[in-house]
């Protein structure tokens, strides 16, 4: 009887702490940056001839920390047909008295001949996948490398982070 007595006086006493909680604490919601430069509305350092420029994904991130969201585009000529290479841009606000988007860092430069996926962020770091082609034979609709990177705020800059090519570990 009195193991009994001591566990129902102990479960009140626990129902009581959890229902009052410990004073003064109180859970603020994770900041929301603000949304980012529209991708839309920006100039890209991309020649694609007659061809128009198509935002193929994009995120917003507050890369710094500064309560000011940046955001990362993945980019790429408008085709028509095949795979044509992305780019991938860094976006900051415009500079006062413009109204674009400033291009502020090329991540990754169409020239390189890649195209992206899964392009993510979190906190301070932007991730991607860049498939690319062994030789100019491999067709361009079945790349057949691939490499998962990462750009991580540090010191003021994103620093790029590479994974280790697949197969060399």
């Amino acid at each position: 009887m009195h193991w009994i007595t001591t566990a129902a006086a102990l479960a009140a006493l626990t129902a009581t702490a959890a229902w009052l909680g410990p004073g003064g604490a109180a859970a603020e919601p994770p900041a929301v940056p603000v949304a980012g430069p529209d991708p839309a509305a920006a100039d890209y350092p991309v020649d694609c001839g007659p061809y128009g420029i198509t935002v193929t994904d994009h995120l917003t991130v507050d890369l710094d920390g500064d309560g000011v969201a940046e955001t990362v585009a993945a980019v790429h000529c408008d085709a028509g047909a095949g795979t044509p290479p992305h780019g991938l841009y860094l976006l900051t606000a415009p500079a006062r008295g413009e109204s674009a988007p400033r291009v502020a860092l090329t991540l990754v430069d169409p020239a390189e001949g890649m195209t992206l996926e899964n392009l993510a962020a979190r906190g301070g770091t932007v991730s991607v996948r860049l498939l690319g082609y062994s030789s100019p034979d491999v067709p361009r609709s079945a790349p057949d490398q691939r490499r998962d990177v990462s750009w991580e705020w540090t010191d003021g800059t994103l620093a790029l982070r590479a994974a280790p090519p697949p197969g060399s570990y």
